[in-house]
């Protein structure tokens, strides 16, 4: 995402194929939000949520029924602005981070 020429905002995805998250022993295609990021003085303006609206529509186009990310168990807004998109809390991943923080995994069904 760009402002005046400037980058405020980023997603990074991937497509894999593997277990579901939302189905028990299910092999499906899905994808992946590894990183996403917007610059703390443009936040709450949107930009978060539409990069993600538009990663998940090429991701349906690539054919994935589903999309997930990991997000700390710290990071509130982020857990709500997912929430807010229709992601649920799918299971925790203990020490996932680094610094040994736990990470949430969230995913939800794409159209």
């Amino acid at each position: 995402a760009e402002d005046k020429g400037e980058v405020v905002g980023y997603i990074m995805c991937r497509i894999e194929i593997g277990f579901s998250n939302l189905k028990r022993l299910e092999l499906t295609r899905k994808g992946h939000i590894v990183s996403i990021a917007v610059l703390p003085e443009h936040r709450k303006k949107g930009i978060g949520s539409s990069l993600i609206v538009d990663a998940m529509r090429r991701m349906v186009e690539y054919k994935a029924t589903e999309c997930y990310l990991e997000v700390r168990v710290s990071n509130t807004p982020a857990i709500n602005l997912y929430s807010k998109l229709g992601f649920m809390i799918v299971k925790t991943m203990r020490g996932y981070y680094a610094d040994g923080e736990d990470a949430y995994v969230m995913a939800r069904k794409l159209p």
